[in-house]
């Protein structure tokens, strides 16, 4: 058990951050490109975006991170996320506004329907991710040392239920507030809180291998004791 940072390198860390930064960019930048609606038994149906099913995977890792690595270190990668979002915004707004060529201007409604997010919805997008995420890594510490270290699943499934909950109303409510009925804004936001918690609840065995392979692999098995839980820091 570790409790206090140390100067060491990590076989994996590495190689989990940049699978976090991944999933993070392809499901804001490819997910919500297209609204998928499934049937289900007895002529019912959903309708999501389709980067609900792949978003979750980052609150997975997470988990992982703060699990096995602590939150100090979580925290880097959740900036490190949070700059990799901010450019991938930045450069496809400037991609959208400028000037297409002759050639490729037949291309351009298509390019600026998957690519031009508006200005509201990205910051709802970043706002949404940041405090969503810190929570989910908080709770998760925080439950970590309250159950030393025990029942696992609890901690995953706690930490998701308040993480995805405060992103899922954080985005919806800064996104679509205003353009869209009440009532309507709140079913589709708690249909995609739904779906994304129960996504990573049904994903809770992968994790629990994941984070086994890992503390065997680098001799690591932190505790937040004492740990600074500011999110406004790099430090380890």
């Amino acid at each position: 058990m570790t409790t206090q940072p140390q100067n060491r390198q990590f076989k994996y860390y590495d190689f989990v951050m940049a699978a976090y930064v991944c999933v993070l960019l392809c499901s804001n930048l490819i997910g919500p490109a297209k609204e998928t609606t499934v049937q289900l038994p007895f002529g019912m149906s959903v309708t999501f975006l389709a980067g609900v099913l792949f978003f979750p995977i980052s609150y997975i890792f997470g988990d992982i991170l703060t699990e096995v690595y602590g939150y100090g270190r979580d925290r880097r990668v959740v900036w490190a996320g949070f700059g990799a979002l901010a450019f991938a915004s930045i450069m496809a707004a400037v991609v959208v506004h400028l000037p297409p060529s002759a050639r490729s201007l037949p291309d351009q409604p298509a390019v600026a329907a998957i690519f031009g997010n508006t200005p509201r919805i990205v910051v709802a997008s970043i706002l949404a991710f940041l405090c969503g995420t810190f929570v989910n890594s908080y709770v998760l510490a925080k439950m970590k040392i309250w159950t030393q270290g025990r029942w696992l699943w609890t901690r995953i499934v706690g930490s998701t239920l308040c993480g995805e909950l405060v992103d899922s109303v954080i985005f919806y409510f800064l996104a679509f507030w205003g353009r869209m009925p009440l009532p309507h804004l709140t079913l589709i936001m708690f249909t995609q809180y739904a779906l994304k918690s129960g996504w990573e609840i049904v994903a809770t065995p992968l994790t629990y291998r994941v984070v086994a392979f890992l503390k065997e692999a680098e001799k690591e098995d932190y505790y937040d004791i004492g740990t600074n839980f500011t999110p406004f820091s790099l430090k380890a």
